[in-house]
């Protein structure tokens, strides 16, 4: 259960966290629209499954990012406990949903393009994003964890978890471009894609573990 009340230091020390965290969650909304952009317009262009899973991901981040984004904006703002602890639930709930989806997604699609011997072409914009993504997301993480840490929010750690996930999938996403690019290895592309399946079931798992510890949630109910 969140624990709002506190001390008048506490009080502002937590104020700040949360500020904090808001400005962070904008830089990730931010980064997420770029990020989902880049990755599925070049994932369709160059028939890169690798590519079009990790665009998928970061939609899904975008709206988890989105809902946590609107909890942090409700404590802020004064909002009651139960309205905070029901943006965090359905953060978890939506991410775990679209993560499960995603890694099925993957699984079939790149099966069909090993079958049907798909040649994903290379492309220096999916490189880019990749290196990108490798640099931003660590840092995302690191300031997401310190946040959740001092104010207490599952969610928010959760997210924090999302983001290193998403770090691990940019360098596995970047091996596979990169050996495609120099040795012309086609099928390394959607066995790029099965290896983000891994840290996206790992991502699905952990969300849907804190959605479940939580209270069912209540983010569709009508409000008392």
């Amino acid at each position: 259960m969140l624990n709002t009340a506190s001390s008048p230091g506490s009080s502002s020390s937590r104020r700040e966290q949360v500020r904090l965290g808001i400005a962070i969650e904008v830089v990730t909304i931010v980064w997420m629209v770029i990020e989902a952009t880049v990755a599925l317009s070049t994932g369709i262009f160059t028939k890169s499954v690798s590519l079009e899973g990790f665009g998928i991901d970061s939609i899904i981040e975008l709206l988890a990012g989105s809902i946590l984004l609107w909890r942090l904006l409700v404590e802020s703002r004064g909002g009651s406990e139960q309205q905070v602890g029901r943006a965090e639930r359905c953060a978890s709930w939506i991410a775990a949903i679209g993560l499960f989806a995603l890694a099925c997604y993957i699984v079939v699609d790149s099966a069909w393009s090993l079958l049907t011997r798909t040649h994903a072409e290379s492309s220096w914009w999916g490189l880019g994003l990749a290196v990108a993504a490798a640099i931003i997301m660590p840092l995302l993480w690191q300031g997401k964890l310190r946040v959740a840490k001092h104010i207490n929010s599952a969610a928010l750690k959760a997210d924090a978890a999302c983001s290193v996930t998403c770090a691990y999938m940019s360098l596995t996403l970047l091996a596979g471009l990169l050996l495609n690019r120099l040795f012309g290895w086609w099928w390394i592309d959607p066995l790029a894609a099965l290896a983000l399946v891994y840290f996206i079931v790992r991502e699905g798992r952990e969300a849907w573990h804190e959605a479940r510890t939580g209270d069912r949630c209540v983010c569709c109910e009508s409000r008392d």
